[in-house]
């Protein structure tokens, strides 16, 4: 199966694709080179995954956002196994854990991702954790998580 970053379609392995539109762009083409950056307001200077049209801690709506690179390490606030796959494509990764990590850069910056050091990885709250990036597609990554000192 072939895949097309414009339509969002499966990759080869059937899991959808992510489809960067303008605001999202820089977000994407940085996971891609496997670096994190978010988004920052520039009037009160807060990250913001992802953007929309007015900031959610100071809405404002100028003059913007403008990406910039994080650390990509955090603390694990939850987690779950997901024993089941309710999208196609994840069938195969069954059981993995989701993690929600508060980020370092900001209180409640939070994202929530694959841990890729799989289901049976001792996570336990407030464990560190580091980005990570799963190449799903050829020149498509998706940021994931592993503990922190994992390989």
């Amino acid at each position: 199966m072939t895949t097309t970053r414009e339509t969002g379609a499966p990759a080869a392995t059937g899991r959808p694709l992510p489809v960067p539109d303008e605001t999202s762009a820089p977000y994407w083409e940085a996971a891609a080179e496997h670096r994190l950056v978010l988004a920052r307001c520039s009037a009160c200077t807060a990250f913001v995954i992802l953007p929309d049209q007015l900031c959610p801690h100071c809405h404002s709506t100028a003059p913007g956002f403008a990406f910039e690179p994080v650390s990509g390490r955090g603390r694990v606030r939850s987690w779950t196994t997901v024993r089941q796959a309710f999208l196609p494509g994840f069938e195969r990764l069954v059981p993995f854990v989701l993690v929600d990590v508060e980020l370092a850069e900001q209180e409640e910056l939070r994202m929530v991702g694959r841990l890729l050091d799989g289901p049976d990885a001792p996570v336990r709250l407030g464990a560190g954790v580091r980005v990570a990036f799963e190449d799903v597609a050829p020149g498509v990554a998706v940021p994931a998580f592993v503990l922190d000192g994992a390989a």
